[in-house]
């Protein structure tokens, strides 16, 4: 929405009314009569609409969508838009008082609408055209008219292309698809709107009268306040706002550092009754969830859905990532194809679970162990046929064969099972534990009580939440470190490397590697091929190593899958006498320097780091540079003498530092 519609709005008394509404109260409606020029529409359109069809003060109608319908019907006639979504309530039994129709131009774009640092800016589509037409409420029940504008201060569409604008809420089925024939397209080309970043359909869910203003000025100020505070709007073809999309900066920059996956989940979108809050989501290096943006959601169509991964993209300078986890939705499907083909789409194992809890309710509530039975399919199973033996298994102990739900969802479940997804890196975003977590956290953010401001805020709260969870769990790197099965030198190293939780991850896989036999089974040019099993079980998997780069490949898979190497390849290097992880097996995303380095932005400016994230970061670094000196220092009399007369001197520069740094303050604020 580009003009203002509420605030600081002009009122009609009743003393300026032609025909007196029944109610005494104010009607509170951006309602500017002109005083002089009274112009009538062209006499041409008034002949090919018929004199019936033009607006006159005192046309009554029996209700105040058949007003609409009639002023609708004028419109497209006449070669314009209206908006419909200014009315006045009554607060004692909700009845409509009066209602404004006024034409999709009114208003003027502010010149600093979007900030001199906003990152796209849309032609201006708005003029201040002041046609409209408003109904008033009559003692009798209708609905009368008590005010008529009719001139419009810009180009209207001719008579014969009034049938390309259709009136609100009807829609051709090509358009309710968001598909437009060549011409509808041509002619939409050549209006007013920018629809570069337009629908070509209406919006399929409401805002709240006022909402968009107050959001908009909201984001406005952010952007204000930093520069690098990214926020897109996208407009339906009535120029109302369908979706919102921001993204901070620290939201930026956690994307640079852990965008290879993102989980975009908009089963929330489906309450009604709460804000259609959708969030972009990752796990960072300490296997907590982390948000790289968030939109609100007011249309779900294909188009939309195209505009809003196109604008998550300009905001993460492009980059795009390797594997993107969604519920189940067409739409969103194909925009992935037509915006992120290179991608990996999977939909998500929890939204799998919670649609089973809405189709199979009855096996759920039932005396059975379905609810057991199901989970362990979807979410134990890594092998193909162990899946499908188990799936087997669970249609025959329930009785479920001719179950149509579970049939759908077997047969696609090359989309979503884990046995099929085990080449696709999922950044531990398959942990149900996690996500249902986070999801009952956001929940609680979108109460159905809140208005959009106050999601906003709920939201940016828990935003804010999960960076402290973070800050806390990088300063305890240090102080609370993960105790060894043994002293062992691949896992002291793997310690030295790892976060604590990345590393519990990486001790577990070696501790079954010590109940594993391996067989060397061939090999094939530089390549060794070994199998591998479990002392005293006859399930072997296949690996392969390559001496003459430590490159270390399993069927099972786990490295492609979670990014921490397998006990099956834990046991084949331990073999050859390799005593720490190759680094190419020690992904930087789970390392304790995950965050060393630098995120620009989509001008190439290098964004900064959140300052709490940025010192938890100093205060690591020079923490394990400490230890290490220490370690060295106190195994002599001298070199502690040495080390301990520096660390006075670094002291007193440090005090030094300080007071300087409070000197210029002082400077500054006078």
């Amino acid at each position: 929405m580009d003009g203002t519609d509420i605030g600081t709005s002009s009122t009609l008394a009743e003393d300026d009314m032609e025909v007196k509404p029944l109610s005494s109260q104010v009607l509170e409606f951006d309602i500017v009569i002109p005083s002089v020029d009274n112009a009538q529409p062209n006499i041409s359109l008034e002949e090919e609409a018929g004199m019936d069809m033009v607006p006159k003060i005192g046309m009554e109608f029996e209700s105040d969508d058949q007003a609409y319908e009639f002023y609708s019907n004028y419109a497209r006639l006449t070669g314009f838009t209206v908006r419909n979504n200014h009315l006045d309530k009554s607060e004692m039994n909700g009845e409509v008082l009066a209602r404004r129709f006024p034409c999709s131009k009114e208003s003027f774009v502010q010149n600093d609408k979007y900030g001199a640092n906003a990152r796209k800016r849309r032609k201006e589509r708005k003029t201040g055209c002041l046609a409209q037409m408003v109904v008033s409420r009559q003692s009798n029940g209708k609905y009368a008219v008590i005010h008529f504008e009719a001139k419009h201060n810009h180009e209207v569409r001719a008579p014969d292309e009034a049938c390309s604008v259709p009136p609100e809420g009807r829609l051709t089925d090509a358009q309710a698809a968001g598909v437009d024939s060549e011409d509808s397209f041509r002619r939409h080309s050549e209006s007013a709107f920018d629809y570069n970043n337009h629908l070509h359909s209406r919006r399929r869910r409401e805002m709240k009268e006022g909402e968009e203003i107050i959001l908009l000025d909201c984001l406005q100020k952010r952007q204000l306040e930093d520069p690098s505070f990214f926020y897109e709007v996208q407009h339906d073809i009535d120029d109302y706002i369908t979706n919102i999309f921001w993204a901070d900066k620290q939201m930026i920059v956690d994307y640079g550092q852990f965008g290879d996956v993102v989980c975009f989940d908009t089963t929330f979108r489906t309450n009604k009754d709460c804000q259609p809050l959708v969030p972009f989501v990752g796990v960072n290096h300490h296997k907590q969830v982390v948000i790289f943006g968030a939109a609100l959601l007011y249309d779900d169509t294909i188009g939309s859905f195209e505009v809003l991964f196109q604008t998550f993209m300009t905001a993460m300078s492009g980059q795009k990532p390797k594997t993107i986890l969604t519920d189940q939705h067409a739409a969103i499907s194909e925009a992935i194809n037509l915006v992120m083909p290179e991608t990996n789409h999977r939909i998500c194992i929890w939204n799998i679970y919670h649609n089973a809890l809405l189709h199979l309710s009855h096996a759920f509530d039932g005396p059975g162990s379905f609810s057991r039975d199901f989970s362990s399919c979807i979410y134990d199973h890594e092998d193909k046929e162990d899946f499908i033996q188990a799936w087997k298994v669970m249609l025959d102990t329930h009785n479920l064969r001719k179950n149509k739900w579970l049939k759908g969802i077997f047969d696609e479940r090359e989309k979503w099972a884990i046995a099929y997804g085990r080449h696709t890196f999922y950044a531990d975003l398959k942990n149900s534990e996690l996500i249902n977590s986070f999801n009952r956290n956001l929940m609680d953010h979108l109460n159905p009580d809140l208005d959009i401001l106050q999601t906003f805020e709920h939201f940016e709260r828990m935003v804010s939440d999960l960076r402290c969870k973070e800050l806390e769990a990088s300063y305890d790197i240090f102080e609370q470190l993960p105790s060894l099965l043994g002293n062992v030198i691949l896992l002291k190293h793997a310690r030295d490397v790892y976060t604590p939780e990345v590393f519990e991850v990486f001790q577990r896989e070696y501790e079954k590697c010590l109940n594993l036999v391996v067989n060397e089974c061939g090999s094939s040019g530089s390549l060794f091929e070994y199998k591998v099993n479990i002392y005293e079980h006859s399930r072997e998997h296949k690996v392969t190593f390559n001496p003459s780069n430590d490159t270390v490949v399993c069927s099972c898979m786990k490295f492609e899958f979670d990014g921490v190497l397998c006990s099956h390849a834990l046991k084949v290097l331990d073999q050859r006498n390799i005593k720490v992880v190759p680094t190419q097996y020690m992904l930087n995303r789970w390392t304790k320097d995950a965050r060393v380095g630098s995120v620009r932005d989509g001008h190439g400016s290098i964004i900064e780091e959140d300052p709490m994230l940025a010192a938890a970061d100093n205060f690591k670094i020079l923490c394990h540079k400490a230890v290490k000196m220490a370690a060295v220092a106190a195994e002599s009399g001298e070199a502690y003498q040495h080390v301990n007369i520096r660390f006075d001197e670094i002291m007193q520069g440090l005090e030094k530092i300080s007071k300087i740094k409070a000197l210029m303050d002082i400077q500054v604020l006078r």
